[in-house]
C-alpha cells in the first residue's frame, strides 16, 4: 500500500481522489485551495472546495495553504515520509523541493493529450479550437508547466453535443481510470515515462474577460464552438440594446441571411437568429 499526498480543488478531481482511496492506497493528506465566498454581497457564503468536502467525508486530513511555497503546510509535508504526490487541477505551482521530496516524486492528471494544450484551460481550448478529440495525460511533474515525461494517456471523442461541463465529467472519469491503471506499474518501475515532443507543444492559458465576448464576424462553426467552449463557465456574451447578454447555448441552422454579422434577423419566444 502506497502512501500518497493528493492535491486537487474542483469537482473534476473528486472521482480521482475517491478512486485512489478505493484502490487501497493510503492518502495521508489532501491539499486543496482555501475556502472561498460564493454568492453575492451579504448572501455570499464561505464555501469549501469539492475536494475538501470529499476528503472530510473520507476522513482524510485537509491542508489549505493560500500559497504552498514557504507555508506551514509545506513544512509539514516536508517533515513527513510518503511515496508520491498526485495532483489533479490543484491550481498552484509546487516548489522543486516538494516535488523531489517523495520517494517517487509527483505526477499530475492533466485534461489534454499532451504536449497539446498545456496550461490551465485545456478543456476549454480543445472545444474552442474545434478539436474532434481530447483526453487525459498522466505525467511526471517538473518545474516547467505540464512539460514532464508522459506516464500514460488516453483519448476520447468530443461530440458536437458536448460542452465544457460534459467534458469535465467525462475526463474526470477517464483521469481516474487511467491513473489507477498505471499507478502500480509506475511505482514498481514497470512503466517507463516517455519525454514529450517540445516541437508539438501548444498552450491553453486561463480564459480572459475579453475572450468571453462573441465575435459574430467569425464562421458559424467558430461561434458555435465559442459558446459551448465557455459553458457552463465563464459563459460567452454579446451586447443587446447596450447591455451584456450571456449566451448559454446555441445551435447551428441552415439557410442564408442578409445583414451584417451579429444582426438579429428573426426572434420569437423560443428562437433568436
Amino acid at each position: 500500500m502506497s502512501k500518497i499526498v493528493f492535491m486537487g480543488t474542483p469537482q473534476f478531481s473528486v472521482p480521482i481522489l475517491k478512486g485512489i482511496v478505493e484502490a487501497g492506497h493510503d492518502v495521508l493528506f489532501v491539499v486543496t485551495q482555501p475556502d472561498r465566498k460564493l454568492g453575492r454581497g451579504k448572501k455570499a457564503v464561505l464555501t469549501p472546495t469539492p475536494v475538501k468536502k470529499a476528503a472530510l467525508e473520507l476522513g482524510i486530513e485537509v491542508l489549505q495553504p493560500s500559497k504552498i511555497s514557504g507555508s506551514e503546510e509545506m513544512e509539514r509535508l516536508m517533515s513527513t515520509e510518503f511515496d508520491l504526490i498526485v495532483t489533479a487541477a490543484f491550481g498552484q505551482f509546487l516548489p522543486d523541493s516538494l516535488l523531489q521530496h517523495p520517494k517517487h516524486g509527483a505526477i499530475n492528471t492533466h485534461a489534454s493529450l499532451l504536449p497539446k494544450f498545456r496550461g490551465g484551460a485545456p478543456i476549454h481550448y480543445a472545444i474552442l479550437e474545434g478539436e474532434r478529440e481530447t483526453g487525459v495525460t498522466i505525467m511526471e511533474m517538473v518545474k516547467k508547466m505540464d512539460a514532464g515525461d508522459i506516464v500514460a494517456k488516453k483519448a476520447i471523442p468530443i461530440e458536437e453535443t458536448d460542452d465544457v461541463g460534459s467534458m469535465f465529467e467525462k475526463l474526470s472519469i477517464v483521469g481516474r481510470d487511467i491513473l489507477l491503471e498505471s499507478l502500480d506499474g509506475y511505482l514498481d518501475g514497470k512503466i517507463q515515462p516517455i519525454p514529450q515532443d517540445e516541437a508539438l507543444a501548444t498552450y491553453s492559458p486561463n480564459i480572459t474577460a475579453e475572450e468571453e465576448k462573441i465575435d459574430w464576424s467569425r464562421s458559424q462553426m467558430e461561434v458555435f464552438n465559442h459558446i459551448r467552449g465557455l459553458h457552463p463557465f465563464p459563459i460567452a456574451h454579446t451586447t443587446w440594446d447596450g447591455k451584456r447578454l450571456k449566451i448559454q447555448k446555441s445551435a447551428k441552422v441552415d439557410g442564408k441571411f442578409n445583414g451584417e454579422a451579429g444582426l438579429v434577423v428573426h426572434r420569437s419566444k423560443s428562437e433568436l437568429f
